[in-house]
């Protein structure tokens, strides 16, 4: 299985803030935006796995600025690594302000997606080509994200999460 860049299953959705999915701060419900991000992260995996992918966990989100309404929302979905059956999708949420048109980030998430077959058996999937500095990054963070994530769950030892022991044992 041939290893692929992370800009050959980026996702981009933009969309417009309508007044049903605002709260009555006229902000964009955070369900709504959970939603988007939920399939744009969905796309990301199925272009990257070609296979039916369906989420396993949100493992985090951010909402660090509102979203008012008739806002122009763009989510990025990007594989920052892949593993055997799973890859951690790393999202990105930019509001376009309105009379400038400029992008600010205004929100972040991480999920984790698994690649199944017809039957909802995990299948393996290729491994992740990072190549910028971003992408690199985060490909190096996905395994602390993971392990952390393992032993949190109690399906790892602490002893064995060799990325987490690296940062706070010399």
């Amino acid at each position: 299985m041939q290893a692929k860049l992370v800009s050959e299953s980026t996702t981009l959705m933009t969309d417009l803030v309508l007044p049903g999915e605002t709260n009555p701060l006229n902000n964009m419900f955070g369900g709504e935006l959970l939603a988007r991000m939920d399939r744009a992260a969905g796309i990301t995996a199925r272009r990257h796995s070609r296979r039916i992918c369906v989420t396993a966990s949100v493992n985090h989100v951010a909402f660090n600025r509102p979203i008012p309404l008739g806002s122009v929302v763009t989510v990025e979905a990007k594989v920052s690594r892949a593993f055997n059956t799973s890859m951690e999708i790393y999202l990105d949420v930019w509001i376009e302000d309105r009379e400038s048109g400029t992008k600010r980030k205004a929100n972040e998430a991480i999920y984790t997606f698994v690649a199944v077959d017809d039957t909802g058996n995990p299948v393996s999937i290729p491994e992740v080509i990072a190549e910028t500095d971003v992408e690199k990054e985060r490909y190096i963070g996905a395994l602390r994200r993971k392990q952390l994530s393992l032993v949190l769950a109690g399906k790892m030892k602490p002893s064995d999460a060799t990325e987490l022991k690296a940062i706070f044992i010399e």
